[in-house]
């Protein structure tokens, strides 16, 4: 048996609120993938849109200025095969979803950069570090 993972036909990148770690996530793996991929992000609750994702997405050519976050309950698709979970809240609400739906998660813990205090150049490093981290991710697991 191999030990490579199943390339799914359908990700859902979840996080809390849907306003940064869950749609850079998406929009790294849309640009990879998306020809291949249905790739999709939703929060447990919908927050507000952040500046600083927009920003940071444009550093590597992919533009975010125009997402609106939203939740799970939201999504007119529920069909995926796999749920990426970027926080422990969403990691547990996507394994209850697990209990009543074919989907598969896999908990990928990525940090909060919205909590980062200190100059705006460090604020901004650290949302470029979440980014890097999610690109590591996504080619380790997809290639």
């Amino acid at each position: 048996m191999s030990l490579e993972k199943k390339m799914p036909s359908a990700v859902l990148f979840i996080c809390t609120h849907n306003a940064i770690r869950s749609p850079m996530a998406a929009a790294l793996m849309h640009a990879a993938f998306g020809h291949k991929i249905y790739v999709a992000s939703a929060g447990i609750h919908a927050g507000d849109p952040d500046p600083f994702v927009g920003l940071i997405m444009d550093e590597v050519g992919l533009d975010l200025t125009r997402h609106r976050p939203h939740s799970v309950d939201d999504l007119a698709d529920s069909a995926f095969d796999l749920a990426i979970t970027l926080s422990p809240e969403a990691d547990a609400y996507a394994r209850e979803m697990a209990k009543t739906m074919a989907i598969d998660v896999e908990y990928w813990p990525t940090p909060d950069p919205s909590h980062v205090h200190g100059s705006r150049e460090q604020i901004l490093e650290s949302y470029r570090e979440v980014r890097r981290g999610l690109e590591r991710r996504l080619k380790g697991r997809f290639g």
